[in-house]
C-alpha cells in the first residue's frame, strides 16, 4: 500500500492483542430476546427450534475459525473457546469478538427458514465479549457458571410458564408467587402442583449444548505398517446434551453435575 501524509492517523488505533497462553473465550448474546421471542412466537418456556437453530450457527462459527476447539450454548448465548496458542487474527480482541459475532448474527438469518416456517419480523442482533483465562481451572469455572446459569433460569421459567399456562396465574402473580423462593420450592410446586419431575425434562434444556471436534480418519493416508502415519482430515461436529464432561481436542473439562 503506497504511504501518504494522512497515515499518521493508524497511530491512534489501540493495540488490543490479547495476552498469550491464555485460553481465550468468545461469547456472544442475543440482544433483547426477550422482545424477539415474543415477537417471534417462541415456544415457552423452551422452544427446540430456536436451541437448534444456535447450535447451527455454532457449527458455521466453528467451521470458520478451526481453533475453537469446543464451544457450549445455552438460551440465547454461545461461548467459543479458543486454543491457548491460536494465532487468529494476531489475538486482537476486537477483530475476534466482531468476526464471530457478525458472522453468528447472519448464519441466524441465513439458517432461520431452516427451522422456522414464519419469516423473520425484524433482524436479530448478538452482542460480544472476550474474555481471557491463564489456567484450565479457570476455563472450566467459566463453562460451570454458565451451566449452573442455564440451570438456575431454566428451572425458575419452567415454573413461571407451568404458573401462567396451567396454573391460571398471570405473569405478575407467577412473578409474585415465585419471590424469594429457593430451588427446592420450585421444585416441590412443579411436582406437587403439575405434576413435573424437573430432573425428567430434556437435558437439552436443563444443561444446555456442547459442541466439540471429533477427529474423522484420513482414509486416504498410508494404512497401519506403510511409510507414514495417518493424517486426520479437518474435523466434523457432533453434539452433546446432558454431559458432565466436555471433551475437547485438547483437554477433558469437568462441568458442574446439577
Amino acid at each position: 500500500m503506497a504511504k501518504s501524509k494522512f497515515e499518521y492517523v493508524r497511530q491512534f488505533e489501540q493495540d488490543d492483542r490479547c495476552l498469550p497462553n491464555c485460553w481465550l473465550v468468545v461469547r456472544v448474546d442475543g440482544k433483547a430476546f426477550h422482545r424477539f421471542s415474543d415477537a417471534h412466537n417462541f415456544e415457552k418456556p423452551n422452544d427446540k427450534r430456536a436451541l437448534d437453530l444456535m447450535s447451527r450457527c455454532a457449527e458455521r462459527v466453528m467451521d470458520e475459525f478451526k481453533d475453537i476447539c469446543l464451544s457450549y450454548g445455552q438460551s440465547d448465548e454461545y461461548s467459543f473457546v479458543f486454543r491457548k496458542d491460536s494465532l487468529v487474527y494476531n489475538r486482537r480482541a476486537s477483530k475476534l469478538m466482531t468476526s464471530v459475532s457478525s458472522l453468528f448474527t447472519s448464519a441466524y438469518v441465513f439458517h432461520w427458514p431452516e427451522y422456522f416456517p414464519d419469516s423473520m419480523r425484524y433482524p436479530p442482533s448478538f452482542d460480544g465479549r472476550v474474555v481471557l483465562y491463564p489456567s484450565d481451572k479457570n476455563l472450566v469455572d467459566y463453562l460451570s457458571w454458565r451451566q449452573a446459569d442455564c440451570h438456575i433460569n431454566n428451572l425458575y421459567n419452567t415454573v413461571f410458564w407451568s404458573l401462567v399456562q396451567s396454573g391460571g396465574l398471570s405473569p405478575k402473580q407467577a412473578e409474585e408467587r415465585l419471590r424469594g423462593t429457593l430451588s427446592s420450592d420450585k421444585n416441590e410446586i412443579l411436582f406437587q402442583e403439575f405434576g413435573i419431575n424437573y430432573n425428567n425434562l430434556s437435558p437439552l434444556y436443563r444443561k444446555g449444548t456442547v459442541i466439540v471436534r471429533e477427529p474423522v480418519p484420513d482414509e486416504t493416508a498410508p494404512a497401519e505398517g506403510g511409510k507414514k502415519p495417518g493424517k486426520q482430515k479437518d474435523t466434523h461436529f457432533f453434539m452433546k446434551n446432558s454431559t458432565n464432561k466436555i471433551y475437547s481436542t485438547l483437554e477433558m473439562c469437568y462441568i458442574i453435575d446439577l
